[in-house]
């Protein structure tokens, strides 16, 4: 009976993370809501503008709505652009409001230094500079990243285990700060 119960707890953690991995898949949403160009092909080309004087803006029913930022499309631009270097097998990237963490998983053909400066300016490039950003080549640090998939600034522990896993992180290189 207990090596019942403990198979079915192995069972459910194996279809938990499953689960997990399809709901991070970044190919499930391909389509209108991923591609720009779907509908539109130039949209990819297109340049964007906008301009207002001050008048239109202090008329616009909108101008005090919230800026946002929609980190979980950040994350995603930055694992896939770290992707692309032939270097990288797996890419893990968690975007808060304050930092970007990324974990890796590479192969021999950098060595950990470069491909944590690759991750890094990966980032940078991408991310307003205000954001601090931490790499690892720890790939324990993927799952844990994983587990906050679903997390917000507003949970009991988030602090706590962002400082955890920051301090992780800052054992493994952390690329040049050029």
């Amino acid at each position: 009976m207990i090596a019942l119960t403990g198979c079915t707890t192995d069972n459910s953690l194996r279809d938990e993370h499953e689960k997990i991995a399809d709901e991070l898949d970044p190919t499930r949403d391909e389509g209108p809501v991923r591609d720009p160009g779907y509908e539109d092909p130039e949209a990819n080309s297109r340049l964007g503008y906008v301009n207002y004087t001050k008048e239109q803006f202090e008329q616009d029913p909108e101008r005090n709505r919230v800026i946002t930022m929609n980190r979980t499309e950040m994350a995603d631009i930055i694992t896939r652009v770290i992707l692309r270097h032939e270097a990288f097998d797996e890419v893990a990237t968690l975007v808060t409001g304050e930092e970007v963490l990324i974990a890796y998983e590479k192969n021999d053909l950098l060595e950990a230094n470069e491909a944590a400066d690759v991750a890094r300016k990966s980032a940078e490039s991408i991310m307003p500079r205000h954001f601090e950003i931490y790499v690892s080549d720890n790939n324990v640090l993927i799952r844990d990243i994983e587990s906050l998939h679903n997390s917000t600034t507003k949970d009991p522990d988030y602090d706590n285990t962002i400082e955890q896993i920051i301090t992780e992180m800052k054992k493994s290189p952390q690329g040049r700060d050029d």
